[in-house]
Order: C-alpha cells, then structure tokens, then sequence
C-alpha cells in the first residue's frame, strides 16, 4: 500500500535575492533525491510539479520543489541567470541537509532545466551525481536553433533529457544531434504524442495520465541506476 505524500513547507535564504518557498517530501525507504526546479510561467504548486513530485515520492525518491525569486515575488519575468542560477545552488545545498545520505540529482521543467544546467556548467552543484530535464527549451518557439545547448558541453554530469516528440521548443532532430555530440553522458528519451507540457491530442490514442507515467518510470528507473552506482 502506497503511503500518502506530504510536502513540507520550508524557506530557502539566496544569496543577494531573499528567502524563497520550497515544498520537501521524502519516503520513509527513499534511495534518491529530485532537486527540482518549475518552468517559466507556473510556480512550484502548478498540478504538474505535484503530479511529478508525488509520483516520485510513490517511487521511493524525495523531491524539493523551490520557487525562482521572480515566483515568490510574483514579477512577470524571469530571473536574470545569475540570480537564478544563484537559487539552483541554494536549493541544492539545502536539500543537501534535509536528504542526508540520499544520492541527489537536480533538474527541472523547461526553464528549471536550463537553469540547473547553466549552473552546473559554470560551477559543479555539489553532491549532485546527475540532472534530469523534463522538456528541455532548446530554442523559442518557431526559432530552431542549438545555442541554448552550446553550455551542455561543460556539464560532466549523466543527464536524461525527457522530451515530447511535438515539444516546440525543441526540435527533435537537433535535440538528437546535441543528445549524441555529449556522448555517453547523455540519454534521451521521447515521449510520443506529447507537447511541452507533455498534453496529448484527443485524437493521440493516449492520455496524459499515460504520458505521466511513462516519464516517471523511465526518470525512476534513471534515478535508481544513478544510485546504485553510487553505492558501488
């Protein structure tokens, strides 16, 4: 019998930036940890940030969901990449202290991804063994190109980029071009049917729900690998 989740509220203090929110949940038997990140236009309590961090929670990984400082204080724009890539490290390190010796792994959804990325490309996140994108932003929409992912080749960390094979922003063939110039420290995984929002068509002959679970099991399955190596 699955157990409920519960997300703990907490404050999270960034540097130059202020206190931002943060929701923590961790299984009793947890063998990872998601340092997770929401996209551009929802906070952290959007309904897919819960779906993925209650999923995962039923997958034995604990999650930290945190608010960007334009989220928390509810400006229309996003940060400047310095100042979110500021609260990526704050995240990380304070989920760091609450996971104890659970294996961590950041990421996040589309401009969660980004930035974790940025982050870790300029400077290694501490502890952190891997990132997981969920709709990596590759380009603006309608605007092929590879430049967001010039960055990736500074990340010497696994990365699974989960991807829906009608996201915007992303072209596929190129998203397969930058998984296969990082080699064997990337994995790509397409979602069929999905957009960026990973929402499927009526006519798709699939559900979100459908969709939902298949993410999540691949990302666990990811997950637990990452910490298995870990343990060896």
């Amino acid at each position: 019998m699955v157990r409920m989740a519960f997300a703990e509220p907490l404050k999270i203090d960034v540097e130059a930036a202020g206190v931002v929110s943060a929701l923590w949940m961790k299984p009793r038997d947890g063998f990872a940890c998601f340092v997770f990140a929401h996209g551009a236009g929802a906070g952290m309590g959007h309904p897919f940030m819960e779906a993925v961090a209650t999923g995962l929670f039923e997958r034995k990984i604990a999650t930290l969901r945190y608010h960007f400082p334009y989220m928390e204080q509810r400006q229309g724009r996003p940060d400047a990449p310095a100042r979110a890539h500021a609260t990526v490290r704050a995240a990380v390190s304070e989920a760091a202290r609450l996971a104890g010796d659970l294996p961590l792994i950041a990421g996040g959804k589309s401009f969660g991804a980004r930035m974790t990325s940025q982050a870790q490309a300029i400077s290694p996140l501490p502890a952190v063994m891997g990132l997981c994108f969920l709709g990596f932003p590759l380009h603006a929409a309608g605007k092929p190109s590879m430049d967001r992912a010039q960055h990736l080749s500074d990340v010497h960390v696994p990365m699974l980029f989960l991807q829906g094979n009608r996201d915007g922003l992303a072209d596929m063939s190129m998203l397969r071009q930058v998984v296969t110039r990082l080699g064997g420290r990337a994995s790509l995984h397409i979602l069929e049917h999905a957009d960026h929002s990973f929402h499927v068509t009526k006519r798709s002959g699939t559900t979100v729900r459908a969709v939902m679970h298949q993410m999540l099991g691949v990302a666990s399955s990811w997950m637990k690998a990452l910490a298995t190596q870990h343990l060896c």
